[in-house]
């Protein structure tokens, strides 16, 4: 499993959210470059970034602090929020990033996505923002149609091959992930890769999701809070830690 440190952009500022609310905003960094070299030099190897004014209004306010991210930490970078258009979806992957994720426009355009997923294939996700049951999209504001497990069959039924859930209620709460959720996907639907978000709490939350087959977790509000170290989630996250099967095997070969 895979770790993806975040960053949320807003004004050009590195912040987090507390469930989805605009109004609980704290900012963490002027600079979000300066913790995404943080992330890098703890031997991250991929990035989250959500344009947080583009989820909510549409467009791209946060373009040049995502390229500038991209550019000086060499790391794998997927990037959300507000990425309505091919024309913006063109953009990011010409300034070569990794995955584009599509939330409101993966439940209000299909044909887009489509479009995407057929000219981009795995370079396109799809975020899957769950509130009070359903799908949430704009910026978490308003609920579509879509209960979790309907829209991962149509997600999976167009061929989006990663999801990234969020379990909005959870998102900044440091309660711990909803493992019970995850659980369910994973044995739900092979087909897809899916990448928990929201909650993600301890290394404990992050051993869990690794041993239930999860493709990746991101980590965000508990980094920032000094709650979980990066370094050991990654150890955790790819089984190298020690005290377990991998992570013994290591150490008996270093003692050899």
């Amino acid at each position: 499993m895979i770790i993806l440190p975040a960053v949320d952009m807003y004004e050009g500022k590195a912040v987090r959210l507390y469930k989805g609310d605009y109004d609980q905003m704290t900012v963490y960094d002027d600079r979000p470059v300066n913790t995404a070299m943080k992330f890098r030099d703890a031997g991250a190897q991929w990035i989250h970034l959500v344009d947080l004014q583009g989820a909510r209004d549409g467009g791209t306010p946060n373009m040049g602090v995502a390229r500038e991210i991209l550019e000086k930490t060499g790391l794998r970078a997927e990037i959300g929020g507000g990425i309505r258009s091919m024309e913006v979806i063109k953009a990011y992957m010409d300034a070569g990033f990794s995955r584009v994720i599509l939330g409101t426009a993966a439940v209000t355009d299909q044909e887009l996505l489509k479009e995407a997923a057929d000219l981009y294939g795995p370079g396109i996700a799809v975020g899957a923002d769950i509130k009070d049951g359903f799908v949430a999209i704009k910026g978490w504001k308003e609920k579509s149609e879509y209960t979790l497990e309907d829209f991962c069959e149509r997600m999976a039924a167009l061929g989006v091959g990663t999801i990234i859930c969020t379990d909005v209620s959870r998102d900044g709460a440091m309660k711990g992930t909803n493992r019970q959720m995850y659980k369910g996907l994973t044995a739900r639907f092979s087909s897809v890769d899916f990448v928990a978000s929201g909650g993600v709490s301890s290394i404990e939350d992050v051993k869990a999701l690794r041993d239930m087959g999860m493709y990746g977790a991101i980590i965000g509000k508990a980094w920032y809070t000094g709650a979980i170290d990066l370094k050991e989630a990654i150890a955790a996250a790819a089984g190298t830690e020690p005290g377990t099967e991998t992570g013994a095997a290591a150490a008996d070969t270093e003692e050899e």
